[in-house]
């Protein structure tokens, strides 16, 4: 014998006070005499047969005595009413809010684990609500308010809010898999300086040097592939007061993006407060903070004094930028990057002196 599973599930609610409404009629009891039988007033009793009141359980041990029904009868229909009734209305708020999710990268986020792929639209929006741990688009606007506001001006690439508050979220649980210490700006200065000598390795030995000395210092550091319309390289932001951020996309697959953006970011930990987002390559930012991070940043990879006089020379060539890099004890790519971004290098020069990492996946 073979069981099938019922799993017929109507697309009507009949309230229990329409039932309690046959029921009076097949008895010819009148609501008045009801209301004399229970103790409940007419009033009350017009609200539950307009579905306007619900049937508690002293109701319904009322009508039990009243009409010889079991209570347990009156309390499965009104439970079984509310039910169908939060169904229609969630399968209304899932076809309203089909448009909104056209413009997650749904694809991509299935190619990376991040979530399952669904033929069925409204099934895929509960799949992607569960990504972001919400229970409606209504509360996306509520937990990535910002994102508009740093994507308010024209970009040259079209981007996508949803698309980098998806990014952000795969960031947040990859992070809340890391043990932090409570964050300590000291600890966090000095581990600094130690992985600034890490841009002389490959992924194989820094990854994880970043992710135990930051974790230390209270910082969880994470590298999230991107996805399309993000435009994103790097974020930080706070997950509570002890523990905060760094995230890192890779977006440009060379080590001299890769350590500016990461020292950026730090700057911006060391600098700045614990209530905002930063997102580097969003424009609608405090641009003042951007430039502090910046120069954070720069000083932090290759030392003022001695970048001045070796651009003050202008010779440069592989060999006398692998010497100078050499000498700070930085990689030459970052070198080549820093002399690119102050226009003193063409930017079609000296680049096989970066290092270009690609993901594991790929």
């Amino acid at each position: 014998m073979v069981d099938i599973e019922n799993q017929f599930q109507p697309d009507y609610a009949i309230s229990p006070g329409e039932i309690l409404s046959d029921e009076l009629e097949l008895r010819g009891m009148s609501q008045t005499e009801l209301a004399k039988r229970t103790g409940l007033t007419p009033k009350h009793l017009i609200s539950l047969m307009k579905a306007k009141a619900t049937i508690t359980s002293e109701t319904a041990i009322k009508l039990e005595r009243a009409l010889g029904m079991p209570a347990q009868y009156w309390l499965n229909l009104e439970s079984n009413y509310q039910e169908i009734q939060a169904r229609q209305a969630e399968e209304a708020q899932l076809e309203a809010d089909l448009s909104w999710l056209k413009k997650v990268p749904v694809n991509a986020m299935a190619k990376l684990n991040w979530l399952e792929k669904h033929k069925d639209k409204k099934q895929q929006l509960v799949e992607v609500l569960r990504f972001f741990g919400i229970a409606s688009v209504d509360q996306w606007d509520d937990m990535w308010p910002k994102l508009n506001v740093a994507y308010r001006q024209n970009q040259t690439h079209e981007v996508f809010p949803e698309a980098v508050s998806a990014w952000l979220r795969q960031g947040e649980l990859e992070a809340a898999r890391i043990s932090c210490q409570a964050y300590d700006r000291n600890t966090f200065r000095e581990a600094l300086d130690e992985i600034r000598a890490y841009t002389l390795h490959g992924p194989e030995d820094f990854v994880p040097a970043l992710t135990e000395l930051c974790a230390k210092a209270g910082v969880a550091v994470v590298f999230v592939p991107s996805l399309p319309k993000t435009g994103v390289s790097g974020a930080t932001r706070w997950l509570n007061k002890d523990k905060a951020i760094i995230q890192l996309s890779l977006r440009y697959r060379s080590d001299d993006h890769l350590w500016f953006t990461f020292f950026h970011e730090a700057g911006h930990i060391l600098l700045h407060g614990k209530k905002e987002l930063f997102l580097e390559g969003a424009n609608g930012l405090d641009q003042e903070k951007e430039h502090e991070a910046n120069q954070f940043a720069e000083s932090e990879l290759i030392p003022k004094a001695a970048f001045k006089e070796f651009t003050r020379k202008g010779n440069f060539n592989k060999a006398s930028i692998t010497a100078f890099a050499r000498e700070v004890g930085i990689s030459p790519g970052v070198v080549v990057g820093q002399l690119q971004h102050k226009r003193l290098l063409d930017v079609r020069f000296c680049n096989d002196l970066k290092r270009r990492f690609k993901w594991a996946h790929e």
